[in-house]
């Protein structure tokens, strides 16, 4: 085991468990690979989330909102 990795010990469905091993038979890994390529995709999709989320709040209290003529063409873009 790698010097910079860390154990994790924690419970899940013994459905996922059974999903966890076709993924990984299937891709030819172990499944402490897919763990770890699972957790990195949901931890970087999540970092953006809440990055974007402070942004968006940091634009709402500097009073920056769409005017409505702004939503009202970003509506009619749409209009079938």
């Amino acid at each position: 085991m790698a010097a910079d990795t860390v154990v994790l010990t924690f419970h899940i469905p013994v459905a996922l468990q059974q999903q966890l091993d076709t993924v990984a038979q299937a891709m030819e890994q172990s499944c402490a690979w897919v763990v770890t390529q699972a957790l990195e995709h949901f931890v970087a999709l999540q970092t953006w989330k809440i990055e974007e989320i402070h942004k968006a709040l940091a634009e709402a209290d500097a009073g920056d909102f769409a005017t409505a003529e702004e939503i009202e063409a970003l509506n009619n873009k749409y209009k079938p």
